[in-house]
C-alpha cells in the first residue's frame, strides 16, 4: 500500500516507478541527468552519496542492469522510501540502502571501496545566500558541512582510478575542480544549459581518481528550444531512457 502524503510517478518512461513524498524533496531533471551519466561497466558496484528516495539510484540501476548499487541516505523517512521503491522495482538484489551520513566521512560505513560514486550534493552550504526552503526540503538544499564534506566523501569512496560523478551548479564548479584536483584528475565537464543562447546552470563533472589527463570541456546539453515549452529533442531521449549522457 502506498503511504499517504506520497506519490507514485513513473521515471524513465515508466520503466522506474517512484514514490516521493508529496510535499518534500522530489527527484526531478538533475537526477535524471545523474543518473543518465553514470558509467560504470557491468559487475562493478557505485555508491551514490545521498540518494533521497532513489531518483538517480533506480534510474541509474536499470540503465545498467549488470551493475551493483548501494545509495546512502541520512533521512531515515527517505531511507525507507528508496528501500520500498527497490523492492517495487524489483532490484532489491541489486540496489542497497544504507543509512549513514555524508558529513560522518566515508569510513565511518565501513564498506569496501567502490568503483564509482555518484552524487547530486546539496546546492547551497551557506544560509545567507538561500532564502529558507521549507523544512521538508532543507536537507536536500542545505549542506551543513559544506561542498568540501561531499567531495571529500566521494573521494574516499572509490579506489584509485574509480570514477567520481557530480552534478551541480555551473557556478560552483571552480570549487568542485579545486576539492577534487588533489586526489583526483582526468576531468570531464558538460555544462547543462536551459536554452541554446543561455548560460549553463548546472554542470555535469566526471573526474577519476589519480587521473592524470588533460580536462576536457565537452559540448552542452541544451534542455529546451526557445519555440515550444517541451524538451529538446536530446534531453527528452535522455528523460524515456533512450539516449545516455556520454562521456
Amino acid at each position: 500500500m502506498k503511504p499517504s502524503g506520497v506519490t507514485e510517478d513513473a521515471v524513465l518512461n515508466g520503466r522506474v516507478r517512484l514514490r516521493q513524498p508529496l510535499a518534500g524533496y522530489r527527484a526531478g531533471m538533475d537526477a535524471a541527468l545523474l543518473a543518465a551519466a553514470c558509467d560504470a561497466d557491468p559487475d562493478q558496484r557505485v555508491i551514490e552519496a545521498g540518494c533521497g528516495v532513489g531518483g538517480a539510484l533506480l534510474a541509474a540501476a536499470v540503465r545498467r542492469p549488470d551493475t551493483r548499487f548501494v545509495g546512502l541516505e541520512r533521512d531515515p523517512a527517505a531511507a525507507d522510501l528508496a528501500r520500498g521503491n527497490a523492492a517495487l522495482n524489483g532490484l532489491e538484489n541489486r540496489v542497497e540502502i544504507v543509512r549513514g551520513d555524508v558529513e560522518g566521512g566515508f569510513r565511518a560505513l565501513n564498506l569496501p571501496v567502490f568503483d564509482a560514486v555518484i552524487s547530486n550534493p546539496p546546492f547551497f552550504d551557506d544560509p545567507g545566500a538561500l532564502r529558507a526552503p521549507a523544512p521538508e526540503k532543507s536537507g536536500a538544499w542545505m549542506a551543513d558541512g559544506g561542498l568540501a564534506a561531499w567531495t571529500g566523501f566521494c573521494l574516499k569512496a572509490v579506489r584509485e582510478g574509480g570514477t567520481l560523478t557530480l552534478i551541480h551548479r555551473a557556478d560552483r564548479l571552480a570549487d568542485i575542480l579545486a576539492l577534487l584536483a588533489p586526489k583526483a584528475g582526468s576531468f570531464k565537464i558538460r555544462p547543462i544549459a536551459p536554452f541554446a543562447d543561455a548560460p549553463a546552470k548546472r554542470v555535469i563533472v566526471r573526474a577519476i581518481k589519480t587521473g592524470k589527463a588533460p580536462l576536457v570541456l565537452l559540448p552542452p546539453l541544451v534542455l529546451h528550444e526557445r519555440e515550444g515549452a517541451g524538451h529538446s529533442a536530446a534531453a527528452e531521449a535522455i528523460l524515456r531512457g533512450d539516449a545516455a549522457l556520454g562521456w
